[in-house]
């Protein structure tokens, strides 16, 4: 007779726990309130779906694991991205490799993600719609949840794979640090990560909606003497509470001691060009507009919406002639361009973050099973637990593999 085993929360963690705990003849019960699986995972990539990134070593990994990287080396090294890449292909849905190493369906639609997950567990387990309460626990031993209708389900071995708290409408509202509270277990405060940031400087909202490619940014920690803790090339954007898009996301998962005013993010507008070779960029523009005023001379070397932004910040008159404009005032616009700071005065609501920095503490697991050090038969998957990545797929990639180790490690027979 198999193990009884429920899953809780059927996310890409817990659908591809409950799918391999099924698989390797365990008698799963996967528990989900939504009525359908995976909608967290319906909304990644802005629907598209980054399901992993195509690195091809173990190091790659962690190293784009911030928080706790280290405690995922047997779950990445158990099931890689490559792994991953077989597995969903492997039924039916074809991946592709875009820039930054980013792997997404072909058809750029989550749902075929979502799809071919939901398949895989409901194969191997039977799904129960409802809300696990609490653990039963009966002289200190785990025999299985209760729901909050009352409804007891005996279980040998519990997975606990709810997430965290970003994107509560989803289903994930941290119904998994209370369960593993209820255990003994250590919850590490949640904080937003992956998550847009609030500036003071005011030209942003001036600036909403517009998209910068190609730009570079340096993020200065001003309490330790502006030591530089985050530095990209990319893209961002300006919004009109501050900046968002790929590189800030991955720049606020940095920022773990967040206090206004503490972190200054320099963007550099022209990072393949050095100060000497942008002055003489200014220089060959101005030559060709040597009557125009100043604010009509920099269109083709900045997006039209950041023209009067700069002109304001680089003190120099608007209508001046460009051939008037000192050597001193051009070499204050190239450190302008190449220096344009804001400074962060805090994250957005948390409800806004791609995932949630903080959760069960990774002491008090086992990282080569993912079962509980406090209570035998209590496994933990995915963003519940204190890992947190950045943006390009390794959030998703974190989720699967440990997910799947979970799933591996319930099925073995205790000797």
């Amino acid at each position: 007779m198999g193990i009884d085993v429920v899953v809780v929360g059927a996310g890409a963690a817990g659908m591809m726990a409950a799918g391999t705990a099924g698989e390797l003849g365990c008698n799963v019960t996967l528990i989900e309130r939504n009525e359908k699986p995976g909608r967290k995972l319906m909304i990644t990539g802005k629907g598209r779906c980054n399901v992993s990134n195509n690195c091809k070593t173990v190091r790659e990994l962690i190293d784009s694991v911030p928080r706790n990287g280290k405690f995922l080396y047997a779950a990445f090294y158990g099931f890689m991205p490559s792994d991953l890449v077989e597995f969903i292909e492997s039924r039916g849905v074809t991946l592709k490799v875009e820039r930054g190493n980013r792997i997404f369906p072909v058809s750029d639609k989550a749902a075929d993600i979502v799809d071919c997950f939901a398949r895989y567990s409901s194969r191997f387990s039977h799904t129960v719609h409802g809300r696990v309460k609490e653990l039963s626990v009966v002289n200190g031993k785990l025999n299985g949840v209760r729901l909050e209708g009352g409804e007891f389900i005996r279980a040998d071995k519990v997975i606990i794979a709810t997430g965290g708290i970003s994107y509560p409408a989803t289903g994930s509202d941290g119904d998994g640090y209370k369960l593993a509270s209820q255990a003994g277990h250590t919850v590490v405060e949640p904080c937003p990560s992956l998550v847009p940031l609030e500036v003071h400087e005011g030209f942003c909202s001036d600036l909403m909606g517009l998209s910068l490619r190609n730009c570079s940014i340096k993020v200065l920690d001003t309490k330790k003497k502006n030591k530089a803790v985050f530095t990209d090339f990319g893209e961002m954007l300006f919004t009109h509470f501050g900046v968002s898009g790929p590189m800030i996301l991955s720049a606020s998962a940095h920022m773990r001691e967040m206090e206004s005013g503490r972190y200054k993010i320099v963007i550099d507008l022209k990072p393949v060009l050095s100060p000497e070779q942008l002055d003489s960029r200014i220089l060959r523009d101005f030559s060709e507009n040597t009557n125009k005023n100043f604010i009509n001379a920099l269109d083709a070397l900045l997006p039209k919406k950041l023209v009067p932004v700069i002109v304001k910040l680089s003190g120099i008159p608007l209508n001046i002639k460009v051939n008037q404009i000192t050597r001193e005032q051009r070499a204050g616009l190239v450190h302008l361009l190449k220096n344009l700071t804001v400074t962060v005065t805090g994250f957005r609501p948390i409800d806004e973050a791609i995932v949630t920095s903080g959760g069960v503490s990774v002491k008090e697991i086992n990282p080569s099973t993912m079962e509980s050090k406090l209570l035998s038969g209590l496994y933990f998957a995915g963003e519940v637990i204190d890992v947190d990545a950045y943006t390009g797929g390794f959030n998703l990639q974190t989720a699967f593999s440990t997910g799947r180790l979970a799933g591996k490690s319930v099925s073995e027979v205790e000797k």
